[in-house]
């Protein structure tokens, strides 16, 4: 009984374990800085995404964050407005990271998009006006996932796309599967991802 009890114990320990990990790929993950590794993986890239949506702040904080370390010399700032009647999400991220002393003039604003499929597809069209063919997206952890795939899909062979996710914010965390909101987020997304695998992403 105990040896049963104790294997469902780690099975149930591989599985949360696993969906994390899946969710929340990172591909700076073994990089210390930038460029400290002799692996195109953390070289600059020419430009950070950060995507809105959930902890909007934190993961704009986090794109600050990659800027200030040499990351990338442009933040790219992608999202409608939440109320119709207000700013674009975009817009509201663009001004935080000037308050935090990001140059106006290394940021762009993409203000058009409403899910993580017109993320991709409007902020492509940014990147190649601008002559930017290296990425690195930024997102939520539970969100990661899917975003990259929706971009990945998107930008093809084209322009090169590294993940970062937001490692925990007001959402999600490493400890995401003690709250029913956790479990939630975790089980929305592996149906989104069921989704764009069948074709049915929108």
């Amino acid at each position: 009984m105990m040896a049963r009890l104790v294997t469902i114990l780690i099975l149930c320990v591989v599985l949360v374990w696993g969906i994390g990990a899946y969710l929340a790929p990172d591909d700076l993950a073994d990089c210390p800085k930038v460029g400290e590794v002799s692996d195109t993986a953390c070289s600059a890239a020419g430009a950070i995404v950060v995507i809105s949506g959930g902890d909007t702040i934190a993961r704009t904080n986090e794109a600050i964050k990659l800027y200030n370390e040499g990351w990338a010399p442009v933040i790219v700032f992608s999202g409608a407005a939440a109320d119709k009647n207000g700013p674009s999400n975009a817009k509201v991220m663009r001004e935080h990271a000037v308050q935090k002393g990001v140059p106006e003039s290394s940021t762009i604003a993409e203000e058009a998009s409403e899910t993580t499929k017109q993320n991709a597809a409007q902020v492509k069209s940014h990147l190649q006006s601008n002559g930017i063919n290296d990425v690195i997206l930024v997102t939520s952890g539970y969100h990661m996932r899917r975003a990259g795939l929706e971009f990945e899909r998107e930008l093809g062979d084209t322009i090169g796309l590294r993940r970062h996710p937001v490692k925990s914010d007001s959402q999600w965390g490493p400890l995401w599967f003690f709250t029913p909101w956790g479990w939630t987020l975790a089980l929305g997304e592996l149906l989104r991802i069921a989704l764009f695998y069948i074709g049915a992403s929108r």
